[in-house]
């Protein structure tokens, strides 16, 4: 019988990310029974390693070591290696990263990890490089000491191996002692999250931390935006805390430095991944799906906070950004945009004075960019290279040149534009093409809040992916979540997270159309949700499917997320999501979930809330309860959706229901409901559209006019 791994097996895989190290001459595995049991049958230990496409030190490391034929003569003889996508595979990711970091290590990608066969890790690391150097060893010579070590001290091993896996199920599977459900509802949390992301900002360079690298944090900027509208100038009753006129501060010195910076793309729209510097000058170049949908949905709650157009304007550039270089030509997005292009990070997006002079026609306009975008002769960047930050307001360069603000304006766009022409003729960076469900929420939301307040278009985009993710994806008739797409190959069991995420962009975009087959889907995932990751025993929401289950994985531990990071925390979403289609439905299931997991969890929000955002998140919403507007129509009145979109208003919902007692009808045996839900009920249309504004519990008389219903906001209860 042929064994596995005497060859390297990723062709078959779809992830780009595996596919990339198909040529290795290392004999990558996938992760996958065959690799494991293989591991086991001839008691090799394992090498796991775990990336993805768009990570610049895991090119790095599979050029120095993993094309390098001496070195996977190494691991081929001495180790089973896997290859993992950290996409693909967050659950995987989430159980060695876990144990990264409780000894003390940064962690971060490629992730480097040891195990035994059975898959209890015994060595951890990230990026090791060929020659040993910023202590760092040399990877050949770690190599050459796990072989030794695991042949003639394989008890040590396997004490260390034991411990570790213990420490891991503990970190990631354990659950406190649920707290008191009155000391769960509280503004306590909101504002504790707010004070700490007030005590941790940079106020002179914006963002949070005292150095780089800095990394978006759209979750703490959601944070402030809902303290700044709960307490507005009211101080915490002990007196402590920040000043509550920080919290919007904060926030648009935040966003003004990501705009502003090297993290947004000035010529083609969308983030780069994060700052690596204070000053937000230079990014890690990789685009990724979930921050182009995150922080636009920031960009566009400070929008309606501030009026500042730059934010709209922006947001709206990103969109375009995803349709053009993520969009699926059938619906969905992709996933990411690699840092390299040609070998070299940064090349495609950065600029000299001569490429600036061949690209714009004009000397003036020339001269105007090269002022706006800091570009020098000496750079900013590696060899004389500029990332464009903005380093001159258009005010200031009108000021400069005589010339009036418009026509600096229009010829600032028009030499725009030419840098952009001239960028495509340059070598693109590579595209990862997975489709993850979960991901694609992340932008379905954003598309849906951005077709409120800045293009109705947009919407159309939104309900494009959430159909394509729902047809590819879905299975109606067993409730499963699929999480990944890559022509037409359908991948992986979805995680909590493609739940949460897809349920949330579902939800969104019935807010933004008041189409009920939307809802129907948010309140079937919501349904899923509640069956597949709750456990009522423990009180809380995992990441994964119990093992043994037809979805579910078996790993050392069943994880939780319960924190936020490059991504929301999958338990924060599927709290406020559940918290509110509990309104929308008879029962009081999903309300009754979302508060197990805020009492169980309690503790560790209230020692940390700035770390766990999204869960204070939904915990203000369960203690609060949405900002309701019910509309009785056929349809939502353009203006009214206009109006409802320009204005900022905490946990809102936007619910359209039919006009009629018989239309609602109609939607209750869709739904499959005999009762109207609290949303619904006895809310018809009074002699036409009709609005209802519910805040607090307490609703407002039925009015015939938005403005009277928003008016309200402010008077009532």
């Amino acid at each position: 019988m042929t064994d596995p791994t005497d060859r390297n097996r990723l062709a078959a895989e779809g992830s780009p990310y595996l596919q990339a190290h198909a040529d290795n001459p290392v004999h990558w595995q996938p992760w996958d029974e065959t690799a494991l049991s293989t591991a086991e049958d001839e008691d090799k230990p394992i090498f796991l390693s775990i990336g993805y496409a768009a990570c610049h030190w895991c090119h790095v490391m599979a050029e120095e070591s993993f094309e390098d034929e001496a070195t996977a003569a190494v691991l081929n003889e001495n180790f089973v290696p896997i290859k993992v996508d950290r996409e693909e595979r967050p659950d995987v990711d989430r159980i060695y990263q876990t144990l990264a970091q409780l000894l003390g290590q940064q962690g971060g990608w490629p992730l480097s990890v040891w195990l035994t066969p059975d898959g209890r890790p015994f060595y951890v690391g990230t990026y090791f490089p060929p020659d040993s150097r910023g202590g760092r060893p040399r990877f050949a010579d770690l190599l050459e000491d796990l072989k030794e070590t695991w042949e003639n001290d394989r008890d040590g091993i396997e004490q260390r191996a034991d411990q570790w896996a213990d420490a891991i199920s503990g970190e990631l599977e354990g659950t406190p002692t649920p707290a008191d459900p009155s000391d769960v509802r509280s503004d306590e949390l909101l504002r504790a999250g707010a004070d700490a992301a007030v005590r941790t900002a940079d106020r002179e360079q914006g963002g949070f931390g005292s150095g780089g690298p800095k990394f978006p944090q759209p979750g703490r900027l959601q944070l402030l935006l809902r303290a700044d509208a709960r307490f507005g100038s009211e101080r915490s009753a002990d007196g402590d805390g920040a000043d509550p006129g920080e919290y919007r501060a904060v926030l648009t010195e935040s966003l003004d430095a990501m705009v502003d910076g090297g993290l947004y793309d000035h010529v083609g729209g969308g983030f780069h991944r994060y700052a690596t510097d204070r000053s937000w000058t230079v990014p890690h170049f990789e685009k990724m799906l979930y921050d182009n949908a995150e922080i636009p949905r920031a960009l566009i709650e400070g929008y309606r906070v501030t009026g500042d157009e730059r934010y709209a304007r922006v947001a709206g550039e990103t969109f375009d950004f995803l349709e053009r270089e993520l969009g699926h030509p059938e619906g969905g997005f992709y996933s990411t945009l690699d840092a390299r292009s040609e070998g070299e990070e940064g090349k495609f997006y950065v600029w000299t004075p001569e490429e600036v002079r061949a690209a714009v026609a004009d000397e003036t306009d020339v001269s105007l960019v090269l002022d706006r975008y800091g570009i020098t002769e000496d750079g900013n960047f590696e060899d004389g290279q500029t990332v464009l930050t903005i380093a001159a307001s258009v005010d200031e360069l009108a000021a400069q040149s005589g010339l009036e603000v418009d026509d600096v304006r229009d010829r600032l766009e028009r030499a725009r534009e030419q840098l952009f022409d001239a960028r495509s003729e340059r070598t693109r960076p590579p595209r990862d093409e997975k489709i993850l469900a979960g991901w694609n929420g992340l932008a379905i939301s954003a598309l849906a809040e951005g077709s409120l307040a800045l293009e109705a278009d947009h919407l159309d985009r939104a309900v494009d992916a959430l159909e394509f993710v729902r047809e590819t994806l879905w299975d109606e008739d067993s409730g499963l979540l699929k999480r990944r797409y890559i022509d037409g190959d359908v991948r992986v069991e979805g995680y909590l997270e493609d739940y949460a995420f897809l349920a949330r962009g579902a939800l969104d975009c019935y807010q933004a159309s008041g189409d009920p087959d939307q809802l129907a889907f948010a309140l079937d995932l919501a349904e899923e949700i509640a069956t597949r990751f709750f456990d009522e025993d423990a009180g809380t929401l995992y990441f994964t499917e119990e093992a043994g289950s037809d979805a579910g994985t078996d790993l050392l531990a069943r994880p939780q997320e319960l924190t936020d990071r490059s991504t929301p925390s999958s338990a924060g979403v599927a709290v406020d999501v559940l918290v509110t289609l509990d309104e929308f439905v008879p029962h009081d299931r999903f309300g009754a979930v979302a508060g197990a997991v805020l009492e169980t969890h309690h503790s560790a929000i209230a020692a940390d809330a700035l770390q766990h955002a999204s869960l204070v998140l939904g915990s203000d919403r369960d203690q609060h309860g949405s900002t309701e507007l019910t509309i009785a129509a056929d349809e939502i009145p353009a203006e009214w959706r206009e109006r409802v979109g320009e204005v900022y208003l905490p946990a809102r919902v936007l619910a359209r229901r039919p006009a009629t007692e018989a239309g609602l009808a109609e939607w209750l045996d869709q739904f499959g409901l005999e009762d109207a839900p609290p949303i619904f009920a006895g809310r018809a249309a009074d002699g036409g559209p009709t609005i209802y504004a519910c805040r607090e519990f307490t609703c407002s008389q039925p009015q015939q006019d938005v403005e009277d219903a928003l008016a309200w906001f402010d008077s009532g209860p």
